[in-house]
């Protein structure tokens, strides 16, 4: 009987050691991941799973991350493990990756981790300086947290990874670029010139500016191209003209405006007076990026002082200026004409802020995006664009430059319109330090009637909102804040988020902002879908008339019943009719000419041939025009500040700045890549509650607990005294 029971224990035990391999192998071909958090942080989105599952050329991340590193760096060591697991979960065959141990083994290196580090400094991955707590002291340590990408001959590199934020997005919008690289570097028809340009005769003169290592730059020009040429298939082609010796390249390097200098005579007529140029032109089909070599710095007190560009930063530059030559991203119009914001504006001097710059936002749509400046007074726009960019245009359009982008419209292409009701006009700077307030003039470009011909258009004023910025004012005038009623804060209760791109954006802030207002029946009519975005709070209000946002000037008015919820942004999706359908084509104004230029090019001109006399207004044109768009997407808001820097932050993180790029995502038909920038967002306000909840909610905190521990501590307390007089009366009884 007892060898019975023995032997059927381990029977037992032989059968549950066989199921749980059987689970656990099972868990290896049935793997599967449940991630609750509401914007699924830990699982990887459609964008990312379709580029990994796409890949038609061996890709392979190799991370460099030091091992053991404390909270929260070991964090983002873990996320990156687990997010690069993802990818290879959803990935073909073709992606791999590998952790490299690059950490010190107490104060000894191995040879492999000293050999990985040399590999990591070979991709351009160096240790970063962190700060650790350590037995009750702060400290400083190097730590690797870098990451490098190679896909065909291409690599990325991602030098330092100190937070989890936005890290899927920078993988898969790099994984995106190379293969977007890779695709445009197959396809060129020839090779990308690299142009030197470096007179022999500035060799002479080089050693009196601090130059003397002049004549070694042809040499770690080419060095650096042939490096480049490993990594770019070898479409990179080197050619080092001397100008000195040549006329005719003398005159070519002034064509691409390279830097020209000329000297006098030096140390007694020993360096004869002279002139040469200096500089890198890189150039394919007709486009041309020039790059300068010398750093010149005029210095107070010590004069002019000359330096070679430094060759880590020309490598970089050469890189990045390939991209922009050959298209690696999509294409996104802006228009730069009629008045609008320059989006290449002077960069900041001396670090200094400037508010009215394009910088940040410039920054955050190179990332993704190959910028084409439109001129409608000089060009056509482009076929195949998907969307346009108009910002605050200020000099009206005429017939035929609506037309244009009338028939942009029609032919499939979005408009992005950040426009405003006013022009801002800053009075002359006045003596004796008095300052008049600005003037504000309503605007009136003509493109309000396209698109109010579309159902859309802002009102002629200004929203001013009780819930707003409030700017702190300094102790000498008195201390505390005050409102801007101007710069309304948009609460997440008043931002719509039915669509993907906005679905995880909570709050925003705009300034100087006019309310949309959509046309119910001309939306109707032409069937289009319409949302509105975001919205003022209940608490807000309109200035009409004469405009003064002078903060002390304003006051909210008196009675709730003149405040209301005002739309200020919206988007209308469908099939637009065209604005001159069944009218001729607009002629295009010809700009008047200095009529000396027109005698000498009269002049010039050869005498013409014997025309056939025509009256020309009686021929008639048919076709040409479209009078009902393709599906596209209308996006306006009331405000162009939203685009500049005191707005938007350089990394593009903030909800102003995801806001601003999902919609040109979703106008580019890139919703996938709004709804993956969106994850990152971490701003979570909390739900207004009203004065009597809070009321409640303290007094509750406060008391509420404490009583309810007592009438507990009563129910026991009666509980047992009755079953004691239970008890006592069952004994009783006996």
């Amino acid at each position: 009987m007892g060898v019975t029971s023995r032997s059927g224990k381990y029977i037992k035990f032989i059968i549950y050691l066989i199921a749980i391999v059987l689970i656990n192998a099972a868990g290896l071909t049935l793997f599967s991941r449940i991630d609750l958090t509401k914007n699924k942080v830990y699982s990887i989105s459609r964008a990312s799973r379709q580029v990994v599952s796409t890949l038609s050329e061996p890709l392979t991340i190799n991370v460099f991350f030091t091992r053991n590193l404390p909270a929260p760096y070991n964090n983002t060591e873990r996320y990156l493990h687990d997010l690069l697991e993802e990818y290879a979960i959803h990935s073909n065959r073709y992606f791999n990756y590998r952790f490299y141990d690059v950490s010190p083994e107490e104060d000894d290196i191995s040879d492999a981790a000293r050999e990985n580090q040399q590999l990591a400094t070979n991709y351009g991955i160096y240790p970063v300086q962190i700060q650790i707590l350590e037995k009750d002291e702060l400290k400083f340590k190097k730590a690797y947290m870098g990451l490098v990408l190679i896909h065909g001959d291409t690599i990325e590199t991602i030098p330092t990874i100190t937070a989890t934020d936005g890290l899927e997005y920078k993988l898969t919008t790099a994984i995106q670029k190379q293969n977007n690289k890779i695709s445009a570097l197959l396809g060129l028809s020839g090779k990308i010139d690299i142009k030197l340009f470096l007179s022999s005769s500035l060799k002479a003169v080089a050693p009196y500016m601090g130059i003397e290592n002049l004549p070694d730059l042809p040499d770690k020009v080419r060095g650096i191209v042939e490096k480049l040429n490993e990594k770019n298939y070898g479409k990179l082609n080197y050619v080092y003209f001397d100008p000195s010796t040549d006329e005719a390249l003398n005159q070519e390097a002034k064509a691409f405006n390279v830097m020209s200098l000329k000297w006098p005579g030096i140390s007694n007529g020993k360096v004869p007076a002279g002139e040469g140029v200096i500089g890198l032109v890189m150039t394919y089909a007709d486009r041309v990026v020039e790059m300068p070599l010398l750093n010149v710095i005029r210095v107070p007190l010590i004069g002019t002082q000359y330096s070679l560009a430094d060759m880590d930063s020309l490598e970089e530059n050469i890189g990045s200026s390939l991209e922009s030559l050959i298209d690696i991203n999509e294409n996104i119009g802006y228009l730069a004409d009629h008045g609008t914001l320059q989006l290449w504006g002077s960069p900041a001097m001396g670090g200094q802020q400037q508010p009215e710059l394009l910088s940040n936002f410039r920054s955050m749509l190179a990332r993704t995006y190959s910028i084409k400046d439109i001129r409608l007074a000089e060009d056509t726009i482009p076929e195949g664009l998907k969307c346009l960019v108009v910002a605050q245009p200020t000099k009206p359009f005429s017939d035929y430059e609506l037309y244009q982008l009338d028939q942009m419209l029609m032919r499939g292409t979005s408009l992005v319109v950040f426009t405003d009701a006013f022009n801002e006009i800053m009075p002359p700077q006045q003596q004796f330090g008095y300052r008049q307030p600005p003037m504000y003039a309503p605007l009136q470009t003509g493109l309000e009637k396209l698109l109010g011909h579309y159902g859309v258009h802002i009102k002629t004023s200004y929203v001013l909102d009780e819930n707003c910025y409030s700017q702190k004012v300094p102790a000498e005038l008195g201390g505390g804040e005050r409102a801007i009623y101007f710069a309304p804060v948009i609460q997440n209760r008043f931002i719509n988020n039915d669509l993907d791109f906005m679905k995880n954006i909570k709050g925003l802030i705009t300034m100087k902002n006019s309310p949309v207002e959509l046309d119910e029946k001309r939306v109707s009519e032409i069937g289009a879908k319409t949302w509105k975005l975001f919205a003022s709070s209940e608490k807000s209000w309109e200035m009409t008339g004469r405009i003064n946002l002078d903060p002390m000037s304003i006051q909210p008015p008196a009675s709730d019943a003149d405040k209301k919820s005002l739309p200020l942004a919206c988007l209308i999706e469908g099939e637009f009719p065209s604005y001159f359908a069944g009218r001729p084509m607009p002629e295009k104004s010809v700009e008047e000419k200095d009529p000396a230029d027109t005698d000498q090019e009269i002049l010039q001109a050869p005498a013409p041939a014997p025309a056939i006399q025509m009256d020309l207004t009686k021929v008639e044109e048919t076709g040409g025009s479209i009078e009902k768009s393709k599906p596209v997407k209308i996006f306006l808001i009331g405000a162009s500040e939203i685009l500049k820097d005191n707005m938007l932050d350089e990394e593009g993180n903030s909800p102003n700045a995801t806001f601003v790029m999902n919609v040109l995502d979703a106008a580019n038909n890139r919703n996938d890549i709004a709804v993956m920038r969106s994850k990152i967002q971490e701003f979570n306000p909390l739900d207004d509650t009203g004065a009597l909840a809070k009321t409640f909610v303290k007094t509750f905190n406060i008391a509420g607990l404490p009583v309810l521990v007592v009438l507990f501590g009563l129910f026991v307390w009666l509980r047992r005294l009755s079953r004691r007089k239970h008890i006592q009366m069952m004994y009783d009884k006996q």
